[in-house]
């Protein structure tokens, strides 16, 4: 990384120089009009013999230049200082985590939402100079973190992430890959991936074709299904039971559904992984991710910095020592 603007939004100080053009064109347009009210061209020659129109026009531009000294000053030109300076090297990954109700089954110990969460830990120690995002869904998606490379903020939020981080019930996949792609903005493609880690259990028909959408926008999905497909019981705090489907009666089974999540990963050029053993996931996970090209990243909050700003000011200042000394009017003649 080479020398660069901190706060380039001060570029817009440099119209400024237009004011100063346009004052400098009405003192001499004023000036003009003065000498020729005075009258007698003899007399104004005689009285102004010593004005000199070129060294009004140099000191006027040592005061423009001076001024564009100040600007690039205030810009802050700075540069990363080598070795001091933190660089990264990696991808922007956000995690997709399901933490609808069904994600509290215990068909595979402690639960499945404790699983995931033990998986996402995981893959952050295996890519510790990538940026990270997390995303909480269930009935509906919301962005818990936005990409950061603070792994240690991004643990905090895994580590409570519950059912009751989103109210609303259900399971909703589109929402929470529309709301991956959000998360990435306009970064370039190649660099973003999204690992969602849910059951499958979907309540809507829209995941497909969003991850079509995603495929569009080169945005790679790997799926990680929790759960076994012949299913388990949902424990009920409320009751210290199992829920209890409203309609019917009948205690609610949740089962993995791994038809839709592989047809995501397949639709986005991603893997799909039943989480089993998470280390094996880990690897399985990481090695398709070792496919997208890796770009260097600055992490310019932790990045040392050597500024410039001051080679602009001590030339501003020395512009305008100058222009204060240098005199409007000619040398007397010499007798």
């Amino acid at each position: 990384m080479g020398f660069q603007f901190q706060y380039t939004i001060f570029i817009w100080l440099f119209a400024v120089l237009l004011i100063f053009a346009l004052l400098f064109w009405g003192v001499k347009k004023w000036k003009r009009r003065i000498i020729k009210n005075i009258g007698n061209p003899s007399l104004v020659k005689s009285l102004i013999h010593r004005y000199s129109p070129k060294r009004f026009t140099l000191k006027f531009m040592l005061v423009c230049v001076a001024f564009a000294m100040g600007v690039l000053a205030v810009m802050n030109l700075r540069k990363p200082g080598g070795n001091d300076g933190i660089t990264r090297k990696g991808i922007d990954l956000v995690f997709a985590l399901d933490v609808s109700r069904s994600m509290l089954a215990e068909d595979i110990e402690p639960n499945r939402l404790e699983r995931a969460k033990q998986f996402i830990s995981k893959m952050m120690d295996a890519m510790p100079d990538s940026r990270v995002g997390l995303i909480l869904f269930a009935g509906k998606a919301y962005v818990q973190m936005p990409l950061s490379t603070d792994h240690g903020a991004a643990q905090m939020f895994v580590n409570e992430a519950s059912p009751d981080a989103v109210p609303m019930k259900g399971t909703i996949i589109s929402d929470a890959l529309q709301e991956s792609l959000k998360a990435f903005g306009d970064r370039d493609a190649k660099y973003r991936a999204v690992v969602l880690i849910s059951d499958g259990e979907d309540h809507d028909e829209e995941a497909i074709d969003m991850s079509k959408e995603l495929s569009k926008r080169g945005l790679m999905v790997n799926t990680v299904g929790i759960g076994s497909p012949t299913g388990s019981f949902i424990p009920d705090d409320s009751t210290r039971g199992h829920k209890i489907d409203e309609e019917t009666g009948a205690e609610i089974i949740s089962k993995l559904n791994e038809q839709e999540l592989k047809q995501i990963a397949a639709n986005t050029a991603g893997v799909y992984v039943h989480l089993e053993n998470s280390d094996a996931a880990v690897k399985q996970i990481s090695a398709n991710l070792s496919q997208i090209d890796k770009k260097v990243t600055g992490d310019t909050s932790l990045m040392s910095f050597s500024y410039y700003f001051w080679v602009f000011v001590a030339v501003m200042i020395l512009l305008l020592i100058g222009e204060q000394l240098l005199p409007e009017g000619k040398k007397p003649a010499a007798k």
